[in-house]
Formats: C-alpha cells, structure tokens, sequence
C-alpha cells in the first residue's frame, strides 16, 4: 500500500513524536546538521519512535532548505543533508513503516515584508524535495507553517514537480477567532486555499496551543475540507526554568488531549516539541496498537 492509499483510508494513522527537544536532552543543538554530524543520535531517536509502532516517521530536516541555510550560516550542503536526513529515516523504519520528507519555513518573509521573492522560496523548496524525493521519501510534510503564503508556495513546489502526496501543517498561535496564524492566517482559509492548492491532507502542528485547544482548530480545519487532517501538538505550553525551555505534559495527560483531537476529526496524530518516545507509546496503547519494546 503506498503512502497515499493509506491516507484515503479511514485508518487513524500514527506520526512520531519531536526530533529536536530530543537531540537537546543528548547535548546536540536541534538541527538537521545532526544527520551529518552524529548519525547515530539520529538514527536512535527514529528507531524509537519506530519501535512504539507508528505508521510513518519523519525525517530531520525541517530546516535544511538553501535558504534557511545560507540565512543562518549553517556550512553545509543542502544536497548532503538532506540525503543523509532521508537515508537515515529508511534505514530506521520497518518494512511497514512509512517516511516522510520533512519541509520547514525558510525563516524568511516574501517581499516586500522581507528581501526574498517568491520564485527564490519555489526554488529552494523544490531543491530540497527532489533530494528527499530521489533517496525514497514516501511523501512530504510541509510543516510548521506560520504563514500561508508560504505553506502554499511550498506546496506547490512539491505538487507542481514530484508524484509524492504532501501533507501540509499550519502551526496556528490561537484557537479563538477562528483560529489564527501570527500572520493572521484563519483556520477556514488555511483549510480552503490548501485544499485548492492540492494538499492530500492538512492539520496543525507545533505553535502556542496544548492538544486540546488544538482540538478546536482540528474541528474547525475539519468543517472547511474533506480532506484527512493532521494534529501534532506540543506537549504542552513551554515553560522557561533556568534558562531552558521545559515541556511537562505527561504522555498520559498528552493523550488524553490527542483523543480530543481525534473526536474533533483527526485522523493523523502524532507529538511535536517537547514530545518523547513515551508519550507516542501513550497515543500507541490509546490506539490498542502493539505495545512499543523497551
């Protein structure tokens, strides 16, 4: 069964959970380089994730397109990043497991709010989906989407050029109001214009909202598309102590939150920051999947 034949059934399909929080708890700054770097921290936190039985793994490269990379000055090469990203995800997944090519925001604005133009996003998108696509990604996710305008340029990137299905992923700053983006982005448009664009499913990810108020935008999302909908919260609001930012959800209480967004109409769930193996294995025993192995 391809990746997109799962997405048309009405099987809830389990994600992983955040990559970066757990590099952090190894010492590693939360990057892509790591697939470079220390291949084998990556290779342990998928295989994780893998062994509490999800359906698809993600691979660590939400920030290597080329611009967020130059913007930053991260010195690497975009095609040797994300090969290793790709590889890596494969190498860790089961002969059932899915992987999905992870596209993040370049951190920049369109213009004329920033210096970039919209052909050059294009661009640096689909440079980072054809590596991804070449070494044998089963789908992309474009994630952790501030702004629409650019979730949709990404898209396109993506559809325009490879057969792979695309998940698209808004990360919305509140519930109320319709929901919103910080670039004022509603839940009702993010929904409409995806769904127009050719995204095989959309949802939420990340941004200010614990996993019940991410239920409200997942039954909003839910009202304006018949498409699959996705809902990866963090596990919990974040929490700055001693200079560190602390996620103290429980996995159990984390859950509990995800069942709200699966009533509300998720049919893709999974964790993103401060999310850990332990509370993918709560969404595992919620699903009466098999129990992960210690």
């Amino acid at each position: 069964m391809s990746f997109l034949e799962l997405l048309k059934s009405q099987k809830i399909i389990l994600l992983d959970g955040a990559m970066g929080t757990q590099l952090d708890k190894r010492g590693l700054m939360a990057c892509g380089r790591n697939n470079l770097d220390a291949p084998e921290a990556v290779l342990e936190i998928h295989r994780e994730y893998c062994r509490c039985g999800c359906d698809a793994i993600t691979t660590n490269t939400l920030t290597t397109n080329r611009i967020f990379i130059e913007t930053h000055n991260v010195d690497v090469d975009v095609r040797q990043i994300n090969k290793a990203g790709a590889e890596l995800a494969r190498q860790a997944a089961g002969k059932k497991q899915y992987v999905l090519g992870d596209i993040g925001s370049t951190g920049q604005l369109f213009e004329p709010y920033g210096t970039y133009k919209e052909s050059q996003f294009y661009d640096a998108f689909k440079e980072q989906a054809e590596v991804l696509a070449e070494f044998g990604v089963d789908g992309f996710i474009i994630e952790t989407m501030f702004d629409l305008k650019e979730a949709l340029c990404a898209l396109r990137a993506c559809k325009n050029n490879f057969s792979l299905p695309a998940i698209v992923s808004i990360a919305f700053h509140t519930e109320t109001n319709g929901a919103r983006t910080i670039m004022g982005n509603s839940a009702k448009d993010c929904a409409g214009l995806l769904t127009d664009g050719g995204a095989d499913a959309i949802g939420a990810n990340c941004g200010s909202l614990d996993p019940g108020q991410m239920s409200v935008v997942v039954s909003l999302l839910k009202a304006a598309t018949t498409l699959p909908i996705l809902a990866q919260p963090n596990a919990g609001k974040p929490k700055l102590i001693d200079d560190k930012t602390i996620f103290e959800m429980a996995p159990e209480s984390f859950a509990a939150g995800i069942k709200e967004c699966i009533n509300a109409g998720a049919r893709l769930v999974g964790g993103c920051c401060g999310t850990t193996p332990a509370h993918i294995q709560a969404l595992t025993d919620l699903l009466n999947k098999k129990s992960c192995k210690n």
